[in-house]
């Protein structure tokens, strides 16, 4: 169990602020405590015994990998890209899940009682505390504040060459973060895998260090969570929408610091609202149609050694080369049966240039 015992420090620390310059020291004095705090609490769920014990147990389980040819009954899904979040109802989807992840964190909070699962793809520090409140309010159940909600947390690796201070990587900080967050969170919850850092890290003859998993699935029904990888038939619907929306949101103000929703839960279907691409962003996609892959891959990657054989080539059809083949102001609705496993569902997406 992972309880909220840092929750106090701030309540302390809040009710003795007064205003002017003391109360700005004291500020900063909250940011460093608080930075503090994250790093043993990342440490001391590392050490976890029964989180070391979870790390071993989920390391067995042999990868799932979700295909349309492969799948001999095709499970209805729904696919969660980086920055995105997505809630399901059991009675409606059997898988959700996640991959592609590199320092990046996929993060599962389920209602054991409802069987309501979030699945979220944490890119950023800067995304966690507003991501994990939008996930947190729609799993929760207002009428029964004693509901313990189930966390699962797979990605990150060690990033930072073993000499240097863990800070330099992308992974840690974003896992202590997640952390810090759920330590504040008026949610009561458990920890049941954290599958991140030193417990997602193999290494090569060279010491490289690179991930162990790189993604999640979650049957629904069970509430079971097991290491999953997911091809291109199943990355759906509508995955180069979807991989230009996520360069949009950088620029957008108003998808600052949030987790972009996808997936409606009530009507079942996906909607994409229209975005905007700046002329920044088109310039950015249009200069680098010229850079050879090797340059695509070092100047996008936050870990190039440990990204997938089609990094590259997804980075492409995410806009590098596909930004002349939007239609201005376009948004339809149609039937998503030809874009992977969610054959019966609606979808509909918006998208402004």
């Amino acid at each position: 169990m992972f309880f909220n015992y840092a929750g106090s420090y701030f309540q302390d620390y809040e009710s003795t602020c007064g205003d002017g310059w003391g109360c700005k020291m004291l500020l900063f004095g909250l940011v460093v405590l608080a930075r503090v705090l994250g790093h043993e609490m990342v440490i001391s769920l590392l050490e976890h015994p029964d989180l070391v014990s979870a790390s071993r147990s989920f390391c067995v389980i042999p990868e799932r990998k979700l295909s349309i040819s492969e799948e001999p009954v095709q499970a209805k899904s729904v696919y969660v890209f980086q920055r995105e979040y997505a809630t399901v109802d059991p009675a409606l989807v059997e898988i959700v899940g996640t991959d592609e992840a590199t320092t990046c964190v996929g993060m599962v909070i389920r209602n054991c009682v409802t069987g309501m699962t979030c699945v979220a793809h944490l890119d950023s520090p800067d995304v966690v505390a507003t991501g994990i409140f939008q996930m947190m309010s729609q799993v929760s159940d207002s009428a029964n504040n004693d509901i313990v909600l189930d966390v699962h947390l797979v990605g990150g690796f060690e990033d930072s060459a073993p000499q240097e201070n863990s800070m330099e990587g992308y992974s840690f900080p974003l896992c202590m973060k997640i952390v810090e967050t759920l330590a504040q969170s008026v949610f009561k919850f458990e920890i049941r895998n954290f599958q991140v850092l030193k417990h997602n890290t193999r290494r090569d003859s060279k010491g490289n260090a690179y991930p162990i998993f790189h993604g999640l699935a979650v049957e629904t029904s069970s509430g079971l969570v097991i290491p999953a990888c997911f091809d291109a038939s199943t990355r759906c619907p509508d995955d180069i929408i979807r991989r230009i929306r996520l360069s949009a949101s950088f620029e957008d103000p108003r998808r600052s610091g949030r987790l972009l929703d996808t997936y409606e839960t009530q009507t079942d279907r996906f909607v994409i609202t229209p975005f905007t691409w700046t002329n920044q962003l088109v310039h950015y996609a249009l200069l680098m149609r010229h850079r050879s892959d090797p340059e695509i891959l070092l100047s996008t990657s936050t870990s190039p050694l440990a990204e997938g054989p089609d990094y590259v080539h997804n980075q492409k059809r995410g806009g590098i080369h596909d930004v002349d083949d939007l239609e201005v102001g376009r948004e339809t609705t149609r039937d998503s049966g030809d874009e992977g496993f969610n054959q019966d569902l609606r979808f509909k997406r918006g998208v402004e240039l």
